[in-house]
């Protein structure tokens, strides 16, 4: 099992490596000059590319079922609301980005209509500090983390898995974070000082009455 454990993290490592290159900013000014304002056609194609790359590696690996737990009655009822739950809250996060922008079509509408900026690379970047992300500079990621921990039954192949897409998101928060502090400067480095980056803060309020 240690080699089929070896085998899955390489394979996610080389779809994250190139899908982080793909996503770097230094890449797409790169790209841009080759592209002109056709890189209003980037984000679509990064996406579709990076859904079939992962379905593709997916496919190869090896999905060796040896069970860890299976969790029984009422536990696994209790799994699985929360994961509902954090579903919710997940769907809750999405919807606070733009999802158009995000899918890559408002900047294919913004190249037809002849609106498209070079500045805006592939993706019209804003900085987004309502919401959910008032309490955790990655929500989506945070959620995503709870929804795919949260699940009644585990064998060894979805818990590499799942620690490879841990990885994945706090190691990709990083350089997206790299990305987001060269586009908005200091209103970012703001940002940063005050929301957590992946878990909110909770605060606990104690009153002490002294007689």
């Amino acid at each position: 099992m240690l080699f089929d454990a070896l085998i899955i993290t390489s394979m996610l490592s080389i779809f994250a490596v190139s899908h982080s290159i793909l996503a770097s900013h230094k890449f797409k000014l790169e790209i841009t000059k080759i592209l002109g304002d056709k890189i209003a056609f980037y984000r679509l194609f990064y996406n579709i590319l990076s859904i079939l790359f992962f379905m593709f590696i997916y496919f190869l690996l090896p999905k060796p079922n040896y069970l860890i737990y299976d969790l029984t009655f009422p536990f696994d009822i209790t799994i699985v609301i929360l994961q509902i739950i954090s579903g919710i809250f997940l769907i809750w996060a999405a919807k606070a980005i733009n999802i158009k922008e995000f899918l890559g079509i408002s900047q294919i509408i913004r190249f037809w209509e002849k609106e498209y900026s070079l500045d805006d690379l592939d993706e019209k970047m804003e900085l987004n500090v309502d919401g959910p992300f008032k309490y955790s500079r990655h929500p989506i990621y945070l959620f995503s983390s709870l929804f795919l921990i949260l699940r009644p039954t585990m064998d060894f192949f979805y818990l590499v898995f799942l620690i490879n897409m841990i990885l994945y998101f706090y190691i990709g928060s990083y350089y997206e974070e790299k990305k987001l502090l060269t586009i908005f400067g200091n209103d970012y480095l703001e940002y940063q000082k005050n929301v957590p980056k992946i878990f909110p803060k909770i605060k606990l309020w104690y009153k002490w009455n002294s007689y």
